[in-house]
């Protein structure tokens, strides 16, 4: 695996407390991600250029493509369509009205339209996280639960593997994945290594499992068979997630974080809290957008 030379490079020192879920919107030929501490959305050229930021209502978990215009967002106990255009928010569904202390995370959209994500204790110390899948009829389903902080929703590119992180438990599972969103055959895909948690995850042209690692100043990218294939490293200790895009899908894009750092460690990685991007020989899989008509 061929990765640029120079190493991953900060395109904007955007200063996140939580920077997470970068996605590619090829139309727009721009990358958009949250920060969900800050409560906002931004979006930025494949450069770091043309810049533009939004106020969130809420925490956002997560914000994704919508079939039709706009972007689902996952806030605290919702989800909510937002128009970048107008700024307006438009309600979507609610969920977890008995659980206070949850807020939504990582998110992904499958091949078939629907929308993966999950719930997690924003104290991170409840096991009181669970998975969903919400079909494009805008049925919801509960797919797994009793984990604290849920993460890296993704398919294999043909669509018959599911991985999803445990983050505090350093396990990222994998399941058998029917067309229809069953899941099957839970096992250990990956227990990670120390240092750092696995974060968020993407998953390449080739099958290969890219993990984000919070506190490792690293990305591994993981062979089908789980075992490491390549080690991107990083400037600053809190890698979130990457997203492959680019006209060629090679551009590879990391949203990282300053969140739990000390003074003196945000002093010593100053670019903590940036946008990255490298560049790759393998292309990643194309963003697919939420089919739902809610």
């Amino acid at each position: 695996m061929s990765i640029s030379a120079q190493g991953p490079q900060c395109i904007w020192e955007l200063g996140a407390k939580l920077g997470e879920g970068p996605f590619w919107h090829a139309a727009e030929a721009a990358l958009y991600l949250v920060d969900i501490k800050g409560r906002r959305l931004h979006r930025c050229a494949e450069d770091g250029s043309a810049r533009q930021s939004w106020d969130m209502p809420a925490e956002i978990g997560f914000a994704l493509p919508m079939e039709g215009g706009g972007l689902v967002c996952g806030l605290p106990g919702k989800l909510l369509r937002f128009s970048p255009e107008t700024g307006a928010f438009t309600p979507l569904l609610e969920l977890e009205a008995d659980i206070p202390g949850n807020r939504l995370n990582d998110g992904y959209v499958d091949s078939q339209g629907a929308l993966w994500f999950g719930s997690m204790d924003n104290g991170e110390s409840a096991p009181t996280g669970a998975l969903y899948r919400l079909s494009p009829d805008g049925a919801l389903q509960q797919k797994g639960s009793g984990i604290v902080i849920t993460n890296g929703p993704c398919h294999s590119p043909d669509g018959r593997t599911f991985y999803h992180t445990d983050t505090l438990g350093k396990v990222v599972y994998a399941y058998d994945a029917a067309p229809d969103g069953t899941l099957s055959n839970k096992r250990e895909f990956v227990r990670t290594t120390e240092p750092g948690h696995p974060d968020g995850s993407v998953v390449d042209s080739e099958g290969c499992v890219w993990v984000a690692m919070f506190g490792g100043a690293r990305v591994d990218r993981y062979s089908p068979e789980g075992k490491v294939v390549a080690t991107v490293a990083f400037p600053c200790p809190n890698i979130t997630k990457v997203a492959f895009g680019g006209a060629d899908l090679r551009t590879v894009f990391a949203s990282t974080a300053w969140k739990g750092m000390t003074d003196e460690a945000r002093a010593a990685h100053p670019q903590a809290g940036g946008v990255f991007s490298f560049r790759v020989e393998t292309p990643g899989q194309q963003q697919h957008k939420y089919k739902g008509s809610l």
